[in-house]
């Protein structure tokens, strides 16, 4: 039996519990509602009992290494989406499967592969980035993230990764960012984070439902926030929000023309993380394991679900974290250790002038064929060490990482846009970033 029919066969088998599972809950839906305490707890012991049946199947008692031998060759050899959603298949057959799943399939920093939802808010590969492009939506106002699958991005549908709506308030523009384009509701699991501008639109703050895990250099707000502008806030997801980033754009007071500078102070990502050996922040094994237990944990396991539409997660990727202070090999860092963990500031790219094309230019390597001020790239800012060179001393040249671009964003039709980030940004952290870019900024330009 090949691969590919063990996990058709394993697809197939959950359509059929998925479909016995939803008959039980249409016939408790028909019913009057004072049976639908009796019929929810029904719909409960039908739930186990599906699980159970999963647990004791065939397919959740294979032998450790028959289960790891097939897992390993699917990931090798399911690179790319469409045909990695049986990857994802996998992971949803049982928690046997997702164990095995979840010790092979690495995070996209060392595979460079977006595979579970989790995957959006993790770092991106060392080498190399993650190709991405961006459809704005002017009627609805809605921008929505795919996975280039190709390198022909005019003419491909991608695979959908995130989705952000704009709204314009009184003092302020707010972007709210999902993991669903049709769910755009706060108070479900769908929504993940938010991007909120000043009044003129130089100023933007990231949020995230999840605080970090240098959560001393990071702060709450938004306690109201989903207050007013939801009417219910499920008991599931926590009401504030928390700051893990800033992007600023200089003001341009003489009105010279230029492209636009900007600044981004990544408050959740360490200076250090670009050194070597360093890395970013990121959740202990014990909640990354339940974080991938809660992206199959009510969903339905049909066939349509697991192949075309995104599996919810809970966006917990630094939570159940001590709030007492960053962590180091589990001991609480003192105020000297605290004030060397500076956080990442990126700075866009200056461009040169090009005297024949009397335009500024950058190397974008062919994913930007349109000028536009919303084009930009980032790279880390060199910040000065303790032991800074005089100004009689030649500065030392900038570290290797310090050149490299680490997110770019620009245009190549209209409302179409390319963006590609890598490490030590996540999908989520440079798509907030790349919609600052869409607001109008007068001050600026």
């Amino acid at each position: 039996m090949s691969f590919r029919s063990i996990v058709r066969d394993v697809r197939d088998g959950f359509g059929s519990l998925s479909r016995r599972g939803f008959e039980v809950r249409l016939v408790g839906h028909r019913r009057g509602r004072s049976h639908s305490a009796v019929h929810e707890l029904r719909d409960g012991h039908a739930a186990a009992a599906a699980a159970d049946v999963v647990q004791s199947s065939c397919w959740a008692n294979l032998p450790p290494e028959l289960l790891r031998d097939v897992i390993e060759r699917l990931e090798a050899s399911e690179a790319a989406w469409p045909s990695r959603k049986n990857v994802v298949a996998c992971a949803a057959v049982c928690r046997t499967w997702r164990d095995m799943c979840r010790e092979i399939v690495k995070n996209p920093e060392f595979c460079g592969k977006i595979t579970f939802p989790v995957s959006l808010k993790q770092p991106g590969p060392r080498d190399g980035a993650i190709q991405c492009f961006i459809k704005r939506d002017k009627s609805t106002q809605t921008y929505n993230l795919y996975l280039c699958l190709s390198s022909a991005v005019l003419v491909e549908s991608g695979k959908f990764l995130l989705s952000a709506k704009r709204y314009s308030r009184a003092t302020c523009t707010e972007y709210t960012i999902f993991m669903s384009a049709d769910n755009t509701s706060r108070s479900s699991n769908m929504y993940i984070g938010k991007l909120r501008s000043n009044l003129l639109g130089t100023k933007f703050v990231i949020y995230d439902t999840q605080p970090p895990c240098n959560t001393a250099n990071v702060s709450q707000s938004g306690k109201t926030s989903r207050r007013f502008y939801s009417r219910k806030v499920s008991p599931k997801n926590p009401s504030s929000t928390y700051s893990i980033a800033q992007v600023s754009y200089e003001l341009n007071v003489l009105g010279t023309r230029g492209p636009r500078r900007m600044n981004c102070v990544m408050h959740s990502i360490p200076a250090s993380s670009l050194e070597a050996g360093g890395t970013v922040p990121c959740q202990p094994d014990s909640v990354l394991a339940r974080s991938l237990d809660e992206s199959f944990g009510s969903i339905s396991f049909s066939k349509s679900s697991i192949m075309d539409r995104s599996i919810r997660f809970s966006s917990s990727r630094y939570s159940d974290i001590s709030v007492g202070g960053p962590m180091v090999g589990g001991q609480a860092l003192g105020d000297s250790d605290e004030s060397k963990e500076r956080p990442l500031i990126l700075r866009n790219k200056a461009p040169r002038w090009h005297e024949q094309l009397q335009c500024w230019c950058l190397n974008f390597k062919g994913r930007v064929t349109v000028a536009s001020v919303k084009n930009f790239q980032l790279v880390a800012a060199t910040q000065p060490a303790a032991g800074a060179p005089t100004p009689s001393q030649p500065a030392p040249p900038p570290p290797p990482e310090h050149d490299k671009v680490i997110l770019q964003f620009g245009k190549v039709a209209k409302d179409m846009f390319t963006m590609d980030y890598r490490y030590p940004l996540s999908a989520f952290q440079a798509f907030a970033i790349c919609l600052s870019s869409f607001d109008t900024k007068l001050a600026c330009e």
